[in-house]
């Protein structure tokens, strides 16, 4: 699945609100990490996260594994913080950050 570039500007603006719900640290992803991503993807659908790591290619590494795992679309990357897509099959109007 890809975005359109009005799309990504749309979910960069909703975004830009929003804190990191996730932040992942020096041990990178684990299972309990990737299980609060999942959660919070399916919730939210637009997350926010952070990536407490120093080494810019480790954070890159981590980013690609991340979009692996998840099936999720990385909207905006800048330094530390990530904004992530992932559509939800059921969406919450309640939860969603793009339904609200």
């Amino acid at each position: 699945m890809t975005l359109t570039n009005s799309q990504k500007k749309h979910y960069r603006s909703l975004g830009h609100n929003l804190n990191p719900i996730v932040t992942i640290g020096g041990n990178g992803l684990s299972e309990a990490v990737l299980l609060e991503l999942n959660r919070a993807l399916d919730d939210h659908e637009l997350i926010k996260i952070k990536l407490a790591v120093v080494d810019r290619n480790e954070r890159g590494q981590i980013m690609d594994k991340l979009r692996e795992k998840t099936s999720a679309i990385i909207v905006q990357e800048i330094g530390k913080v990530a904004l992530l897509f992932r559509a939800a099959k059921k969406p919450n109007p309640k939860l969603s950050n793009i339904l609200r």
